[in-house]
């Protein structure tokens, strides 16, 4: 079933990380899109309309929740339980700021519901519901999600990197990030309104050599059309036939991350990595050409601001996991 909502594209990068888990429970959904269909209302002021939607989001979450329990993994259970009970709590406070025509406190208490919902989301996914491709197993693979914080020289950024739907692409970046391969390299192309990339190390080879091999490790195109169960790997979905299929990470987001890679050769993705400046009066979302040609692999969610500021006189001076590396799982061979 396709997750992602007809209507207007989606341009918020935690909205497209909720809507691209691989997860069909209705009933954890609806609750969902109540609440973001709140920011609607919130621009014009309809304080009875939100009011309607925050307490049916609440009422929903209340009758559905032994539902939503029992489609959660039973060993994410004991997870799922508190976090339902801090969506209730956040919903009451997000009542209580509309019912005060609070404008500001009413999109924060917003925005901490729907940080929650994805949390619970996510922990009723539990693994990576799909196998890679056996004649990928030498590569690292991310089971789920890790946040990154990056320092360049020209202030901080954090990025969200989805291996439910990108796990080698997101793996390899990971694992790249842990051996601090991108501490202290340039932004080596910025084009305003377009992209902003890094990666490319010093010296003449362009990509990552594995030390344990002395090879370039390279990463074949990936990509999980939005409701396949599992990505698919070295085409471009022009190639096969599937010009209006719309992948399950979309390049519709200000900062959304891509996987760089020679032009004659879409296998040959390795270090180097790109932000798309989405500019939807530029680039319409489905129309940019860059869906389906090259991998996205996560969405930038705070420090979005800088991107316009950094050029090829800038580096990144450092970057971290923060969350999430217990998922990278390296290979066994």
């Amino acid at each position: 079933m396709a997750n992602l909502p007809p209507g207007n594209a989606i341009t918020d990068g935690r909205a497209l990380l909720r809507y691209s888990l691989p997860l069909d429970v209705p009933e954890i959904r609806k609750v969902q899109k109540e609440v973001e269909a709140i920011s609607d209302n919130l621009r014009a002021k309809r304080w009875g309309a939100m009011a309607k939607q925050a307490k049916k989001a609440a009422k929903q979450l209340s009758l559905q929740s032994p539902s939503i329990l029992a489609a959660t993994p039973p060993d994410q259970v004991a997870i799922a339980e508190p976090l339902i009970r801090r969506i209730q709590t956040e919903l009451e406070q997000l009542a209580t700021a509309i019912e005060n025509k609070d404008k500001e406190q009413t999109w924060n208490e917003r925005r901490a519901s729907l940080n929650l919902i994805g949390e619970l989301e996510e922990v009723m996914v539990g693994d990576v519901p799909f196998e890679i491709p056996a004649e990928y197993s030498d590569l690292p693979q991310l089971r789920g999600r890790a946040t990154i914080e990056l320092t360049t020289t020209q202030g901080p950024m954090t990025v969200v990197v989805d291996g439910y739907n990108a796990p080698l692409t997101a793996g390899n970046f990971v694992d790249l990030v842990q051996r601090g391969f991108y501490d202290g390299l340039p932004f080596t192309r910025a084009d305003e309104s377009f992209v902003l990339q890094a990666g490319d190390p010093p010296g003449p080879a362009d990509g990552f050599i594995d030390p344990k091999t002395k090879t370039a490790r390279v990463i074949p195109l990936e990509i999980r059309v939005d409701g396949d169960d599992a990505p698919l790997y070295g085409e471009l979905l022009e190639n096969l036939g599937l010009f209006n299929a719309l992948p399950a990470l979309p390049f519709s987001a200000y900062g959304t991350l891509g996987m760089a890679r020679p032009d004659n050769d879409v296998n040959r993705g390795s270090s180097q990595f790109f932000w798309f400046l989405f500019e939807p009066e530029m680039t319409p979302a489905g129309l940019n050409l860059i869906d389906g040609r090259y991998a996205a692999f996560g969405y930038t969610i705070a420090g979005q601001e800088i991107l316009k500021d950094l050029t090829q006189a800038d580096k990144i001076i450092s970057a971290r996991v923060v969350a999430g590396a217990e998922n990278l799982v390296q290979p066994s061979r």
